[in-house]
């Protein structure tokens, strides 16, 4: 794991200490958790460009694509 130092509102230190005791864990288990979720949201949100080519593969139908994109940049 590697370490970092971070800089937070006093108001959210005493949020995350309150939780953490709450939950009987470490305040920075609570940030690593903050971490995966906006992870994890921000790769629902916006799909990585691998998943974007998976989940697109084979949608055009109609004919050659190559094809079909020469035919329309002739027409410029």
């Amino acid at each position: 794991m590697v370490r970092t130092v971070i800089s937070l509102e006093q108001a959210d230190k005493d949020w995350l200490d309150a939780r953490a005791s709450e939950e009987g864990v470490p305040m920075t288990e609570l940030i690593r958790r903050a971490v995966r979720l906006l992870r994890e949201h921000n790769k629902l949100s916006r799909p990585e460009r691998d998943e974007l080519l998976k989940r697109t593969s084979g949608i055009w139908k109609h004919e050659d694509g190559l094809d079909y994109q020469e035919r329309i940049r002739g027409e410029w």
